[in-house]
């Protein structure tokens, strides 16, 4: 079993208790899980990350299309692009639309990420059940860290073998590791940060809203 984390980065276009920004309602906690909670508008929110400007839903339609299926642009056959196209077209750019995240212009055929949400990062990670989150792991290494230093500092054999600067020098390597990967693992799991999305299963209660608009996926 995994687990889903959403992390959003703090920056100015994030504004959970109120307020304005850029002349926009700020997008709101909620928004972000209702728009993580499905496949398609995760894609949707990588896709228009790496745009500046609008885009048209076909074009949005073939290349999710594309993820979808595990192939090239090229390949996406008509039936496949359809059937993301009527998806997009009743369901989710409507649900992005009344979230504040994107604009959709159903007469142009257009599509356009909203300032506030280009003005802050959103990242999913998912993790193994049975595994730590980054901050719990963090916590446990410095709390090993600090128990073997203090044995060592009450001379305890062989701990009190170590030199203080080599415990020091240890530590600071093996934070220094930690924080290399964590930023690795960040820059990959950024929504738009690589050329193909993260592919994600989210948890079963914010997955329900998918579940529900199955019929429209189809």
């Amino acid at each position: 079993m995994q687990r889903t984390e959403i992390h959003h980065a703090d920056s100015p276009g994030f504004v959970p208790d109120g307020g304005v920004v850029g002349g926009e309602e700020p997008l709101s906690t909620d928004a972000v899980f209702e728009t993580l909670s499905s496949q398609r508008r995760r894609y949707t929110l990588h896709y228009l990350k790496q745009r500046d400007g609008p885009v048209t839903i076909r074009a949005l339609s073939e290349q999710l299309a594309a993820w979808e299926n595990g192939t090239d642009l090229a390949d996406v056959t008509p039936k496949e692009r359809k059937r993301v196209y009527t998806a997009l077209h009743q369901t989710h750019l409507p649900k992005m639309d009344s979230l504040g995240v994107v604009t959709y212009d159903r007469d142009r055929g257009t599509i356009e990420l909203r300032n506030h949400v280009r003005a802050f990062d959103v990242y999913l990670d998912v993790v193994p059940v049975d595994d730590l989150p980054w901050g719990q792991f963090y916590l446990a290494l410095g709390a090993v860290f600090a128990a073997i230093v203090t044995v060592g500092s009450l001379g305890v054999y062989p701990f009190s073998l170590v030199p203080g600067y080599g415990y020091a020098l240890v530590v600071a390597l093996t934070f220094a590791a930690a924080a290399g990967y964590h930023t690795y693992r960040e820059r990959e799991t950024r929504v738009g940060g690589t050329d193909e999305p993260t592919d994600v299963t989210m948890p079963p209660e914010a997955s329900e809203p998918e579940r529900s608009t199955a019929s429209a996926d189809d």
